[in-house]
């Protein structure tokens, strides 16, 4: 059985570009590859590269374990876990360090800039956390990987690993490959849509649209997205990355093809019906979304489900955590 594996950090509130490109890819891939077995993860370990208030934290990863169910995934299909609930992902990733050079960890780009805006000292696990990242996926013999346009370096790094670590001690990891997706990879800034959408400090709020705003504020950031002078409603993201962002959503949610939603706005002279129309849609959506959130969060369910995905995850990870030890002469007895 073929297996895929992703995590995401809980260091912010989910955004709308969150849920398109990634929850809800997760959503999609889990009704189409009904083979494929899920194991998806809450990345609290990579999130303390930073400071975190440890509160503020623990209320993030249920948070976001919620807002995974409340978008569709399915616990029936998914393995879905907190990472540090596994001891066995910190191990490998002092394996992986160990595979590594520090030259690979160097040239990531994530590290380069965030090297250069970090105002307090950098922490080592910056410089080491594509490590922990390959162990995540390697600890599961994941075949698929997806990723956005930002990871795919730290795939190829992980890939690179994976060939080192068989060609040293012998066939031992699946070496995965990545799934980009086709539409809403990359859900780009409401104010600035040459930038990706994300929630960073000192962006107006207008930017971003986050999974808890109400629903009066998620319509009126559509409203006010910044678009073109050219009223024309087509998809151009060189000249028009504005009103392409918008449709980029708008497929995303309705899973329309971009072309027939071009046709159906092609007689509009301005941007105020498309949008409003947008406006609802995204609203509509979102709201239900906040729904399904509210009713979990309130129950046992999510420890429930957390609870199991943690064991499954542990059963195959100390499985596989033996194999490796074993291979490396690091294991006592049999």
């Amino acid at each position: 059985m073929k297996r895929l594996v992703s995590g995401i950090k809980p260091t912010g509130e989910l955004t709308l570009g969150n849920y398109i490109g990634a929850i809800k890819q997760f959503v999609k891939l889990q009704n189409e590859l009904p083979e494929t077995e899920f194991f998806i993860f809450i990345a609290d370990l990579h999130a303390i590269t930073t400071p975190q208030d440890k509160q503020l934290l623990k209320k993030r990863v249920r948070d976001i374990a919620a807002y995974y169910i409340a978008c569709g995934l399915d616990p029936n299909r998914v393995n879905l876990f907190v990472q540090s609930e596994v001891m066995e992902h910190a191990m490998l990733s002092y394996i992986m360090e160990s595979t590594a050079y520090i030259g690979e960890m160097e040239r990531m780009i994530q590290f380069k800039e965030k090297r250069t805006s970090q105002t307090e000292g950098v922490r080592t696990s910056l410089l080491t956390y594509p490590a922990l990242m390959a162990a995540d996926i390697l600890l599961y013999d994941a075949s698929i990987v997806p990723v956005g346009e930002d990871q795919t370096q730290h795939l190829e790094l992980t890939r690179t690993l994976a060939q080192r670590f068989n060609h040293m001690y012998g066939d031992t990891f699946v070496v995965p490959e990545g799934y980009v997706t086709k539409v809403g990879a990359k859900i780009k800034d409401l104010q600035e849509p040459t930038k990706k959408m994300s929630k960073s400090e000192g962006l107006s709020q207008k930017s971003y649209i986050l999974l808890e705003d109400n629903l009066n504020q998620i319509k009126n950031k559509i409203k006010s997205a910044v678009t073109d002078s050219d009223t024309k409603i087509y998809f151009d993201e060189v000249n028009k990355p504005g009103i392409s962002n918008l449709l980029t959503i708008y497929s995303a949610i309705t899973n329309l093809d971009i072309k027939d939603i071009e046709s159906k706005y092609k007689y509009e002279t301005s941007y105020a019906g498309f949008k409003a129309d947008l406006a609802e849609i995204v609203a509509e959506h979102i709201g239900q979304i906040q729904e399904n959130y509210k009713t979990l969060i309130a129950s046992n369910t999510l420890d429930d489900i957390l609870d199991a995905g943690a064991q499954k995850a542990s059963m195959y990870a100390q499985r596989k955590l033996s194999k490796i030890l074993s291979k490396m002469g690091l294991k006592r007895k049999k």
